[in-house]
């Protein structure tokens, strides 16, 4: 083999490696994603549970009422 020879080897390989580091570097911005989507995801779940149980409340209120209202109606 040449010199030549060699150093377009060497040149070759030196060009693998450096594709194969950039290739398994990992992408921050991916990383980035997903944690707000994980953290977003949690807020509305957060945020679904506080409307349920505020639906639930308005719900008792409502029978309460109409309970009330019920009872006034019999006292009559």
């Amino acid at each position: 083999m040449t010199s030549n020879m060699i150093r377009k080897i060497l040149v070759a390989g030196a060009c693998v490696a450096a594709l194969g580091v950039v290739a398994c570097k990992p992408k921050p911005a991916a990383e980035t994603a997903a944690s707000d989507a994980a953290a977003s995801a949690e807020s509305a779940s957060d945020s679904a549970a506080t409307a349920m149980t505020a639906a639930s409340d308005a719900a008792a209120a409502a029978s309460d009422a109409s309970a009330a209202a019920s009872d006034a109606a019999a006292a009559k």
